[in-house]
């Protein structure tokens, strides 16, 4: 079983930056397909960007790309997602996810494992 704890969120102004990491424990797998996802208050749950734990293949959610990067230390099981110049539309909570996926996906359904969620909220 896998783990996921998510931390970094909080309160920023648009524009401004913020780190999240997820710290994965527990029996990982080299076949994990990792993953953001996140929550607005009644709006579904929407993928993010996606990442392959061993190669480093890449997805991005069309509303975040050349703003945010998804990456992993495999040395430190940790998963993160860089956001930059933020909008008041990225504020959902956000959770880190994990699954036995072969190849990078964007479906919610295809993780296993999913992070308690971070709260970010973007201020205008």
């Amino acid at each position: 079983q896998v783990q996921l704890v998510e931390s970094g969120g909080g309160l920023v102004q648009a524009g401004d930056s913020l780190r999240l990491s997820c710290a994965a424990s527990g029996r990982t797998f080299s076949s994990h397909a990792m993953g953001w996802f996140r929550q607005a208050p009644g709006k579904e749950r929407e993928f993010v960007a996606g990442i392959m734990w061993i190669g480093g293949s890449t997805a991005y959610a069309d509303s975040v790309k050349g703003r945010f990067t998804i990456s992993r230390d495999n040395a430190k099981n940790t998963l993160y997602l860089q956001m930059n110049s933020l909008k008041p539309e990225d504020t959902a909570v956000y959770y880190c996810a994990a699954g036995a996926y072969g190849s990078v996906t964007r479906r919610a359904h295809e993780y296993g494992y999913w992070g308690q969620g971070t709260q970010v909220t973007v201020s205008s």
